[in-house]
């Protein structure tokens, strides 16, 4: 499969931590990290994930970082991702006291919009991240952060990637909005996947949209980062630990693709988008006209494939010898 081929070129190994990873030291949480990595490894596309089982230490983790984040949701997420959290709690096996499966969740999310999900061993270039999108699949790492420092974590971790990513891939627009940027991907240049990897930080990762006269967030950073989530959409000060306030601007996708953004600290800027469904509206034109490709492609949902044909038009201009 295709998608085995992306989960082989990680850019790290996973297992393999920065020096100021708060489990550089940790030889246990090294080892532990390394086992479940591999896992992922070994895993091919249309077997069932491996299952994890966790200890109570990284359940007891999970569960600060759970606890926290679901005080702050009814506030700060946008309606879709409140009513979607209950339906993976009784479908999934979210809760404090449990870190649910990539398999069962997996199975749900198919069932809702035909998202699944596949583990990976750490970090995939762009291009690859955003190729798997086209086929309906999500790359999720399966470990987590260390237990000393339960609400901080440097690199995506299952808490991000369970809490942050996955639920909203059980919205229609959402998941249709995803899987836009990931058809636009496949062939494209490497400037235009630069571009389409601002579109999915601004959106995806950070993104807001409106609900009356508050904004939400539906990104995934911030859904998974109960500081930054009070920062991006709380009105008062101080907020999410700081005085400043971000500066919203409408989403529009051409925009967004030119914009530059920080990797390390909170977002100085957010786009916000007046609807799920609008925003994928937007970034399916962004596509259709920025995207510049010789083809085009169909999604095949039946087979989870893609059909690419070529897209020839004739010039109108005669050609003198």
């Amino acid at each position: 499969s295709d998608l085995d081929t992306f989960a082989s070129k990680t850019l790290d190994a996973g297992a393999d931590l920065e020096s100021d990873h708060p489990g550089f030291h940790d030889e246990v949480y090294r080892t532990r990290r390394a086992n479940i990595v591999e896992g992922a490894k070994v895993y091919r596309y249309g077997n069932e994930i491996p299952r994890v089982e966790y200890s109570k230490d990284e359940t007891r983790t999970w569960g600060t970082v759970y606890k926290k984040l679901k005080e702050l949701y009814p506030k700060y997420a946008c309606s879709q991702f409140n009513s979607i959290l209950p339906l993976m709690e009784m479908n999934c096996g979210y809760s404090e006291n449990n870190i649910p499966q990539l398999e069962d969740i997996s199975r749900y999310l198919q069932s809702c919009t035909g998202f699944r999900l596949r583990p990976v061993c750490g970090l995939l270039s762009a291009r690859d991240f955003l190729n798997a999108l086209a086929f309906r699949t999500f790359f999720s790492t399966q470990y987590i952060r260390h237990h000393s420092k339960p609400l901080y974590t440097p690199e995506p971790d299952v808490c991000h990637e369970l809490l942050g990513h996955v639920p909203m891939f059980a919205d229609q627009d959402f998941a249709d909005f995803s899987h836009e940027i990931g058809l636009a991907s496949l062939g494209a240049s490497d400037a235009d996947i630069k571009r389409l990897a601002s579109c999915y930080w601004f959106s995806v990762e950070f993104g807001l949209c409106k609900e009356g006269d508050e904004v939400k967030a539906y990104g995934a950073g911030l859904l998974s980062s109960f500081g930054e989530l009070e920062y991006a959409c709380a009105k008062h000060r101080p907020a999410g630990g700081t005085f400043e306030r971000p500066e919203i601007l409408p989403w529009i996708p051409s925009i967004a693709a030119d914009t530059e953004y920080p990797i390390t600290t909170f977002q100085p800027k957010y786009f916000c988008a007046e609807s799920l469904k609008g925003a994928t509206e937007r970034m399916r034109h962004f596509c259709d006209t920025e995207i510049k490709r010789p083809f085009y492609v169909t999604y095949q949902p039946l087979t989870n494939s893609v059909l690419v044909d070529r897209n020839v038009k004739l010039s109108n201009e005669q050609t003198t010898h």
